[in-house]
């Protein structure tokens, strides 16, 4: 079943604001086995958001919209959409009183311009909107499903969650899945030549890929008789994907990276502190973005020369004779981290990332990560390329990659142990 979506906004047509919404909108259709034939973006001109919406209803079964329901005079979707159905606006009482009672708990008084956000097209069905003050409205322009939203990004996701997807996922005739793999450590180019000829060999799929420095995504889609069909067959293509991409596959759908590296500690027993200078806490931060008590202990930012030694106790004769940015120093904050924070295992990083602070011998993008375990301490050192913000982040996710590695190595090792006892 085909599918589009419309996003409105002047701010959004001018470059004023990033469009999040429309790929989000299209990712979740097609999640749900949608083809979307059509994205566009309109700004706030009546006669614009029509012209589109004839245009796209023509095109789709189904058209998701979303922006132009707030109180102001740019707001203006509504107006079109009704203008789109050949009808005129009417209040939904019920949206309005749900207004009213939302400025009532916040010890406010509803303005005139808010009462506006409840005239719907006539016979259009009111979506309560319980993260804001506009709610959606579903409604047939011709024979499309069209679906309404506010464009703030917390009320989209609510009001997809709470009615649209529910409302489509019961009919919608769906002939095709979709596997999402999160892939690190390849870059797309080498994702896609290792790849090669996999579509050839799969009747109905498509591969598809989302680089969001510095990971990868490869999208899966498989269409087939039915959905059963095109569920097995996705499978099928997706296990050959992680069988050709290897353990740069980390994981699948809205997985994180460091949520798989916490996968792997938590699969370990052990706990993680580090000790961060050029990265400058964004380490910690990655770990820390969704619930990690249980295996992150905590970590130092040790910018300074003083601070290695102070906090970690990083030998000052060692600092002098190889420098902070070495593998010597590494070795000895990864070391210094593990023994004050008690962790199983402890990752260090320190590096030039620029734009100075370069020589010949340490060129800007140098390197030094060290991770300290049961095992002892393994010490890597790397040339890194970028702007300053790419150097860090590819810093965090070099050095997390090797304490999922030496995880996940340990884990094989305990298990191969266990296996061959006896």
């Amino acid at each position: 079943m085909t599918a589009a979506v419309l996003c409105i906004g002047t701010e959004l047509t001018r470059g004023e604001l990033v469009n999040t919404n429309g790929p989000w909108i299209a990712a979740r259709l097609t999640e749900l086995g949608f083809e979307v034939v059509r994205t566009e973006t309109v700004p706030d001109d009546e006669g614009e958001i029509v012209a589109a919406l004839h245009r796209l209803a023509a095109r789709a079964r189904v058209l998701v919209c979303t922006g132009g329901l707030g109180p102001t005079s740019d707001d203006l979707t509504a107006a079109a959409a009704a203008a789109a159905m050949g009808v005129s606006l009417v209040c939904d009482e019920a949206s309005l009183d749900a207004i009213r009672r939302r400025f009532e708990r916040a010890g406010r008084e509803m303005s005139p311009s808010n009462a506006k956000q409840a005239d719907l097209p006539d016979g259009a069905q009111a979506l309560p909107n319980a993260a804001g003050t506009a709610p959606g409205f579903a409604a047939f322009i011709g024979d499309c499903r069209a679906y309404f939203t506010p464009g703030v990004p917390r009320e989209l996701e609510h009001l997809w969650e709470a009615h649209i997807a529910p409302r489509l996922q019961s009919v919608a005739v769906i002939t095709s899945h979709q596997v999402r793999l999160r892939t690190f450590g390849m870059p797309e180019s080498v994702v896609g030549e290792k790849l090669a000829g996999l579509e050839e060999q799969s009747a109905g799929l498509r591969l598809g890929y989302r680089a969001t420095f510095p990971e990868v995504e490869v999208k899966v889609h498989v269409s087939a008789a039915s959905q059963a069909d095109a569920r097995q067959l996705a499978f099928v293509a997706a296990e050959e994907v992680r069988a050709r991409l290897g353990a740069c596959v980390y994981g699948e759908g809205g997985d994180t990276f460091p949520v798989a590296v916490g996968r792997a500690l938590r699969s370990r027993g052990w706990r993680l502190a580090v000790a961060e200078s050029c990265t400058g806490g964004l380490i910690g931060h990655l770990m820390t973005r969704a619930p990690a008590s249980d295996f992150f202990v905590g970590g130092a930012i040790v910018y300074a020369n003083s601070a290695k030694t102070r906090i970690l106790g990083v030998n000052e004769e060692t600092l002098r004779a190889h420098g902070a940015v070495s593998g010597e120093v590494a070795r000895a904050m990864a070391e210094g981290i593990r023994r004050a924070s008690g962790a199983e295992i402890a990752l260090a990083v320190t590096g030039i990332a620029g734009p100075t602070g370069g020589t010949p011998e340490k060129p800007v993008g140098l390197v030094h990560w060290a991770v300290s375990h049961p095992g002892g301490t393994t010490v890597k050192s790397r040339v890194l390329s970028g702007d300053r913000g790419q150097i860090q982040r590819l810093a965090a996710y070099i050095g997390l990659s090797l304490v999922r590695e030496l995880a996940m190595e340990e884990r094989s090792s305990s298990l191969l142990r266990v296996a061959t006892s006896g």
